[in-house]
C-alpha cells in the first residue's frame, strides 16, 4: 500500500496549476459510447477513477487510448452491453453506462455501483427515471436489467426531487437516442453537467435549456463522434485556495492558474473571502494571497451553486486555522464527516452533532498517523499536515489518487515537503 508522508511548517509558495476536472471527464467518457466512431477527448487527468471507467468501457467493446494529456475513444464495436460488479464497486460514476449503453444498444446490465464508504446515495432516482421515459427496469442479483422499446425510450417528463447530477446525466445520456422528447425538471445545473450537455449538443443531440433547471431533449437517429476538450476540476481550485490561505506565507501571495474560478459558485467564494483572504480572481485564474490572521466563517453545503459539500472537508481544516468557532453543516449528505475523528489524532478540536461539525480553531495541530476514508477526507489530512509541527503519515492513500492528479508533485514544487512511500498497514509496530 502507498502513503504520504508531510513534514509540516513549508510554507506553500508559487504557483499551482489545476488539472482537468475528474467529474466532468467521467460523464464525457460516458457520452463518447453513444456514436460509432472515435470520439477524442482533450484534458483528461490521469487517476485512478479515469482508469478504472477506461476499463469499463472495454468490457463494452470500446477502444480505449491515452493520448498524450487525453484520451481516444472508438466506439465502433461497442456490443457486449454489460458493467460488472468487479469494477463498478470502484466508483459510482461507472453507473453513467446504464444509461448510455440504453442510448446505444437498448439494453444494459448495470451493477449496482459503489463508491466512497459514506453516506445514502440511493439509485432510484435514476432508476425511476428511465422507468419515467418507458424503459423497462428490473433488478436481478445485485444488477440493474434494463431495455427500451424497439428504436430507444419512448420520452417522457420526470422531475428529480433532490436534483442529482448522476441522475441528470444518466436520463440525458439514454433519451439523447431515444425515439420521443424528453423533459427533465429540477435539472443539475452544476458545471460539469453544462459541459456534459454541451459536448451532446456538439454531437448532434437536440438539446435545451442547458444550465437551467428544465433541459429538454428530443431524440436523435444517431449522434456523431467529435473532438472535445474538458473543463478544469473546480473542487481541486477550492482545495487549492484553502491550502494556499492555511499554508501560504501572509502576504505573499499563490497563483492558481488554468482554472474556471466561475464554476466554483458564489457561495465559496464570498465565504473565502470572508475569512481574510486575498482573492483576486482573473478569467483562467485566481490569486490568494494568505491573511495573518483566518476568521472563523460557519458554512452550509448546499446543491449548486451553494457551497460544495466536496469542499467542506478541507473547510474543516482551514476552520482549525481560525481565531475562534465555527460550524460546518452538510446539508447535502448528513454523514460526511468520516474525517474528523483522523484529523482529532492531529489535534483538531471538534464536536459533531448529527450533520453538523463544530470547530473551535486556534490549536496547532501535530504531526501523527492517519488513514483516509474517502477521497475529499483524504486531501483534508493532507491539508492538516502541511500546517502540522512534525511528520504526518496519510494511509490509504488508493482514495486521494481517484480525483487528485500529481498531488504530491505539485505541492513539492510549491515547497511543501511532501512524499510518497511504500508500506505493510498491517506490519508490527517496531520497538524502539
Amino acid at each position: 500500500m502507498e502513503k504520504l508522508v508531510i513534514k509540516g511548517g513549508h510554507p506553500l509558495r508559487g504557483t499551482l496549476a489545476i488539472s482537468a476536472s475528474k467529474n466532468a471527464a467521467l460523464s464525457l467518457m460516458a457520452a463518447a459510447v453513444l456514436p460509432q466512431g472515435v470520439t477524442h477527448l482533450a484534458r483528461i487527468p490521469k487517476l485512478r477513477d479515469i482508469t478504472t471507467f477506461s476499463h469499463v468501457l472495454r468490457i463494452t467493446g470500446a477502444a480505449v487510448t491515452r493520448k498524450d494529456t487525453g484520451l481516444q475513444i472508438d466506439a465502433t464495436r461497442v456490443g457486449f452491453p454489460e458493467a460488472p460488479y468487479e469494477l463498478v464497486k470502484k466508483m459510482r460514476a461507472s453507473f453513467y453506462m446504464l444509461g448510455a449503453l440504453l442510448g446505444r444498444c437498448g439494453r444494459a446490465r448495470v451493477s449496482l455501483p459503489g463508491g466512497c464508504a459514506w453516506g445514502p446515495r440511493p439509485v432510484n432516482l435514476h432508476l425511476e427515471g428511465l422507468a419515467a421515459l418507458g424503459a423497462q427496469i428490473d433488478l436481478e442479483e445485485g444488477y440493474v436489467v434494463a431495455q427500451t422499446p424497439r428504436g430507444g425510450v419512448s420520452g417522457g417528463s420526470y422531475r428529480l426531487e433532490p436534483s442529482s447530477v448522476g441522475a441528470t446525466i444518466n436520463l440525458l445520456l439514454a433519451a439523447s437516442l431515444g425515439r420521443g422528447g424528453t423533459r427533465i425538471e429540477n435539472a443539475a445545473i452544476e458545471p460539469d453537467v453544462v459541459v456534459f450537455c454541451e459536448m451532446l449538443s456538439a454531437m448532434g443531440a437536440r438539446l435545451a435549456g442547458i444550465g437551467t433547471r428544465t433541459i429538454e431533449i428530443e431524440g436523435v437517429q444517431e449522434l456523431k463522434a467529435i473532438n472535445f476538450s474538458n473543463c478544469p476540476d473546480r473542487i481541486e481550485l477550492g482545495t487549492f485556495m484553502i491550502a494556499a490561505a492555511i499554508a501560504g506565507v501572509p502576504g505573499q501571495p499563490v497563483r492558481l492558474t488554468h482554472a474556471h474560478p466561475d464554476h466554483l459558485g458564489e457561495q465559496f467564494i464570498a465565504a473565502f473571502k470572508e475569512t481574510g483572504a486575498g482573492c483576486a480572481i482573473a478569467d483562467n485564474e485566481v490569486i490568494v494571497t494568505p491573511p495573518e490572521s483566518i476568521n472563523p466563517v460557519s458554512i452550509e453545503t448546499a446543491i449548486y451553486p451553494g457551497f460544495p459539500t466536496d469542499l467542506q472537508a478541507q473547510w474543516t481544516v482551514l476552520l482549525a486555522c481560525a481565531n475562534g468557532k465555527a460550524t460546518v453543516t452538510d446539508q447535502v449528505y448528513g454523514d460526511r464527516f468520516n474525517h474528523i475523528p483522523e484529523l482529532a489524532r492531529l489535534g483538531l478540536r471538534a464536536n459533531v452533532v448529527g450533520n453538523q461539525v463544530t470547530v473551535y480553531g486556534g490549536s496547532q495541530l501535530s504531526g501523527a498517523r492517519v488513514m483516509s476514508t474517502d477521497l475529499r477526507a483524504s486531501v483534508s489530512l493532507v491539508l492538516a499536515g502541511m500546517i502540522a509541527q512534525g511528520t504526518t503519515h496519510v494511509g490509504r492513500i488508493y482514495h486521494l489518487d481517484r480525483g487528485y492528479e500529481h498531488l504530491e508533485k505539485k505541492l513539492s514544487q510549491c515547497g511543501i515537503d511532501i512524499r510518497r512511500e511504500q508500506y505493510d498497514e498491517f506490519a508490527a509496530p517496531q520497538q524502539n
